[in-house]
């Protein structure tokens, strides 16, 4: 027969709700100081404040006040209207670099429309000259002051150097630095370069080190590193984003400076 439990038996607490011995409060201790420790260096890593914009469809560096696109013929007919309204409480895009020329004779088909509707909307705006190796610069060069006409507030004009079409280094540095001169002449402010990082060691890195650059790394937290031996002035940090008003993928870039500084550029 069971035993009839007394009223104290049944008030006495149960084995669960014993104090917990000091070996458990130490493993207690250690997970909690094992959390802070990866929340801390997660913090301290994540420096630029790398935060998910849904209407941009990536992670972008809120670090950075200043962010903005590249755009050209691929980007299809662009809602500008629209792309003026796609700004968020974190942010929104504030300039755009739009593709103008490629090599001696081409010119890409969207940049008229898209260098006026840029205006319109009061966007800050930039042309970009896609650099071609096997072309005389002095032709890339006319190519390009025959179709852009910088006003004021207008950003500077930017050299994109993406293909080396084989040529030896040196053929590759003296056509560029040509490039550069003759823009600067015309236009009356020195142009930017644009570059990956390959590109920026094997050609700009001692040839070019007092010209402003605009370097792509899509694999990088950050920039740092080279932005300390060079005067970067934007980040290309991501392709593959989305922009309201635009169809596919888009650059996304930030500008590495203080807000002083990008109201001075271009002025």
């Amino acid at each position: 027969m069971a035993k009839k439990k007394t009223q104290s038996s049944i008030l006495a607490k149960p084995d669960y709700l014993k104090p917990l011995p000091a070996k458990g409060w130490a493993i207690i201790a250690g997970v909690v100081l094992v959390i802070g420790a990866l929340v801390w260096w997660r913090d301290k890593k994540d420096e630029n404040q790398w935060t998910y914009i849904a209407k941009a469809g990536i992670k972008l560096p809120l670090k950075y006040a200043v962010h903005g696109i590249d755009v050209s013929h691929h980007n299809a007919r662009i809602n500008w209207d629209k792309l003026k309204e796609s700004r968020t409480e974190e942010m929104g895009i504030d300039f755009v670099y739009i593709k103008a020329t490629e090599g001696a004779t081409h010119l890409d088909r969207e940049f008229q429309r898209n260098w006026k509707e840029a205006r319109r909307i009061g966007m800050k705006r930039g042309a970009y000259h896609f650099y071609n190796p096997r072309v005389m610069s002095d032709r890339q060069v006319a190519n390009f002051i025959g179709q852009v006409e910088l006003l004021p507030g207008d950003l500077p004009p930017v050299l994109d150097l993406e293909t080396d079409a084989r040529k030896p280094n040196d053929i590759i540095v003296k056509g560029v630095r040509n490039w550069l001169v003759l823009i600067e002449k015309h236009y009356g402010v020195r142009p930017i370069i644009y570059v990956n990082e390959h590109f920026y060691k094997k050609y700009i890195a001692g040839n070019f080190d007092d010209y402003p650059l605009w370097l792509a790394g899509y694999s990088r937290n950050h920039i740092d590193d080279l932005a300390s031996d060079a005067h970067v002035l934007f980040w290309q940090h991501s392709e593959k984003g989305w922009a309201v008003g635009i169809r596919g993928f888009v650059d996304y870039n930030v500008f590495l400076h203080e807000s002083g500084d990008w109201e001075a550029l271009g002025e």
